[in-house]
């Protein structure tokens, strides 16, 4: 593993507290997870054309788009795979997973990057430089892939960090010495420019970013057009003002709770879930929404975490039921851990999300089990949330609640620290 890091330096700024995290040669990969008797040799994600390549095979000159013919005369040895895609996905979505442990300012830009914004964060986990290294080690070790991560002021300075940085491995640019480290680097590490853009400024002279921001506004809007001429010599001086944004309208809703190690306590599990279920299921109420798909999950001491997922045949949003779906998820998963095992997380997410029937039909957590849940029981759910969701919009959060959750002796947990990072719609 290699780490790398500009040297820290006193400075009245906030830092390099925007994170770009980005897996590896990601689809490539996943395929050696899933071939572990390939690792060390040339691979490529395809056929008739590469979707994807491993470093070794990268040393050779292959590279994503190019055809297979073309990177089989590259590197003879070159073993090509199919595509796992679906493996793709559901690593991507753990990964994710993993960053918004750390803060709910996630912004996912694709299937294997994001940004993240530790402002909030450094409190709880250090400094940026730990943070980087703790998402690092924890997609390593829980997940089994390689990934990068670049922090800097700026979304555009740490992106760039993130690249230099590859493979595997971690790059901190402090601010008194963003100049020296971007200005030697090549245009093409630039948000923005491709091969043909890239040849236009060689042919100009400019090679490296230091080139491009010494020159002028005219002649780049010149030679690029107004628009790409304005952005790019910008980015060259790190100007960029972008903040990340967590993503919109998503495809789940959840929240999660963080907590000093505890030990798995019946009690306190029951009080810490009923208290995510209350808040995952008013937000979907809100927006009229449901979900087939429940998902827990379980942080351990030492940061280790496991998922456990139940896809039902009827969507729900009634929290008693969300309730007794996590209780089972969690009791099912702490099952099959050491007995001394302590916990210092706990979330629930619902996903697979429709909109809302008029009155769901509720289902045990067991498909071939009896159903439980009869009509009656699921009408008298329904309306018992939304008579608190009524009241609650009229007084507020805290003039009603279910009994479990309001009336709670467990002070160890307060709202301010179980709701250190939620996930809305």
């Amino acid at each position: 593993m290699i780490e790398q890091m500009f040297d820290h330096g006193k400075s009245m700024d906030p830092g390099p507290t925007i994170l770009h995290a980005d897996l590896d040669a990601f689809s490539a990969s996943v395929e050696l997870l899933l071939h572990p008797e390939l690792r060390g040799k040339p691979i490529a994600v395809g056929g008739g054309v590469v979707l994807a390549c491993s470093y070794e095979a990268k040393r050779f000159g292959v590279s994503s788009g190019m055809s297979g013919s073309r990177a089989r005369q590259l590197c003879p040895s070159l073993q090509f795979v199919d595509g796992h895609f679906r493996e793709y996905q559901r690593l991507g979505d753990e990964v994710m997973a993993v960053l918004g442990d750390f803060t709910p300012m996630v912004q996912r830009i694709s299937i294997d990057e994001a940004f993240i914004d530790v402002t909030g964060s450094v409190h709880l986990f250090g400094p940026p430089e730990a943070i980087g290294a703790r998402i690092r080690q924890r997609v390593r070790d829980e997940l089994g892939l390689p990934i990068s991560v670049g922090a800097a002021r700026t979304k555009h300075l740490a992106k760039i960090a993130s690249q230099v940085a590859k493979p595997d491995g971690l790059v901190v640019v402090q601010p008194h010495l963003e100049r020296e480290f971007l200005h030697p680097l090549p245009v093409g590490l630039m948000w923005g420019i491709g091969p043909v853009t890239q040849q236009k400024l060689a042919d100009r002279g400019i090679r490296t970013i230091g080139q491009l921001a010494e020159s002028s506004p005219q002649s780049l809007r010149s030679l690029l057009g107004n628009a790409l001429g304005d952005k790019v010599g910008a980015l060259a001086s790190n100007d960029d003002r972008r903040r990340v944004r967590p993503n919109g309208r998503a495809g789940s809703v959840g929240a999660q709770s963080a907590f000093a190690r505890r030990d798995p306590e019946e009690r306190f599990v029951r009080e810490v879930l009923g208290h995510l279920a209350d808040r995952v299921g008013g937000r979907l109420r809100a927006k009229q929404r449901a979900g087939r798909t429940v998902t827990v999950r379980i942080r351990f001491a030492g940061m280790r975490a496991i998922t456990r997922s139940h896809t039902g045949r009827a969507p729900v949003n009634a929290t008693l039921t969300l309730t007794e779906i996590a209780e089972r998820l969690v009791w099912t998963a702490l099952a099959q851990q050491p007995p001394e095992a302590q916990i210092s997380l706990l979330a629930i997410s619902v996903s697979n999300l429709v909109d809302q029937a008029s009155l769901q039909l509720e289902l045990p957590l067991d498909a071939d089990r009896p159903v439980h849940h009869t009509g009656e029981i699921a009408a008298a759910r329904f309306a018992v949330d939304h008579a608190l969701d009524e009241v609650r919009r009229r007084f507020g959060r805290n003039a009603v609640g279910y009994a479990a959750v309001a009336l709670s002796t467990e002070h160890s947990v307060p709202d301010e620290f179980r709701e250190l990072a939620e996930h809305e719609l």
